[in-house]
């Protein structure tokens, strides 16, 4: 891989686009050319990256049939599906964000601080997990190693950014044209559609996507996600079971030492992770570490991370990084 390879940005003008473009600046992302491609009715728009405008194109079956490396896509599954085995045929490495790869056996699902190996047996696609996983699974990776986890239990509460731009639009004017529900002042146990298991498919993404990328199909989880009234960052409460025995104190200290963790636990000065505090960074924070007393090895965190950058934008980036080293 060429170590300043050209780029292609699919969805360049939503939510997710534009903050890839936030992070290759701020992470200094040393690439070539940078192409803007989206939908026809996004074509004729200018984005901006260190201080250049750059036209976005229409987004066909011809837009990359030359001179990209590596294409970091966030446009919808539909598009992926169609335009990710395009670009793959003609050399590109793609780095999908939509949930239309990720549970293809061929795709690796990629968190660099878990399972950064998973690259190199890309066969052009690479998919970018879920952003409640992602931070689920960067806070989890060294505790299944060290004690091995048999059993979670998750309890998200997810902010409207990840529902795009007509979730932000109904917390700000209290609306429901995203949720079947107004979200201002309200908890919303359903993201995304229900399935015949009473699940939602949310819920069932981080099920199937936390053993994928862990390697163990073994463990036990089940989950409840809820859309809240924050612009911002996820919070999960997860609860876990060990087969090995531990203390909290070194669970702390594993975790503080961990890649991509902040360690944020100290409550007798009401310091924990925070929405506010998390959103704009690329941390995963953690804290409320404690013992289940209710379950042998059991295990309470409270997690929380930016959704947009490290839920999606920053994780595909670092994918890249990952690519060009």
């Amino acid at each position: 891989m060429n170590k300043r390879p050209n780029i292609a940005i699919v969805g360049a003008t939503g939510v997710v686009g534009t903050t890839f473009l936030k992070v290759l600046e701020e992470r200094n992302f040393p690439f070539g050319t940078i192409t803007m491609l989206a939908s026809a009715r996004s074509a004729g728009k200018t984005v901006q990256l260190k201080g250049t405008a750059y036209p976005v194109m229409t987004l066909d079956e011809h837009s990359f049939d030359s001179g990209i490396d590596i294409a970091l896509f966030s446009a919808g599954g539909s598009t992926s599906e169609k335009f990710a085995p395009i670009a793959a045929s003609h050399g590109v490495i793609v780095i999908d964000n939509s949930s239309a790869w990720r549970m293809d056996p061929k795709v690796p699902l990629v968190v660099p601080e878990v399972n950064a190996d998973d690259i190199k047996w890309n066969n052009g696609i690479i998919a970018n997990p879920n952003c409640s996983t992602i931070q689920a699974v960067v806070a989890l990776k060294p505790l299944h190693d060290r004690y091995k986890i048999k059993r979670i239990v998750y309890s998200t509460y997810q902010a409207v950014s990840g529902s795009g731009i007509k979730g932000i639009n109904d917390l700000k004017n209290g609306t429901s044209i995203a949720y079947p529900h107004p979200i201002l002042g309200n908890c919303i146990p359903q993201i995304d559609v229900f399935l015949e298991n009473g699940y939602t498919k949310e819920e069932m993404k981080m099920i199937l996507e936390t053993r994928k990328i862990l390697g163990d199909q073994s463990i036990a989880i089940t989950a409840t996600t809820v859309r809240v009234p924050v612009f911002d960052s996820h919070s999960e409460s997860i609860n876990l079971e060990f087969e090995k025995p531990f203390e909290v104190e070194d669970v702390k200290s594993l975790l503080a030492n961990s890649p991509g963790i902040v360690l944020r636990d100290d409550p007798a000065n009401h310091i924990y992770p925070l929405a506010l505090e998390a959103a704009g960074t690329d941390s995963v924070y953690v804290g409320r570490i404690r013992r289940d007393e209710s379950v042998p090895n059991g295990l309470n965190l409270w997690v929380v991370a930016d959704n947009i950058r490290k839920g999606a934008a920053t994780n595909a980036v670092q994918i890249a990084e990952e690519l060009i080293k």
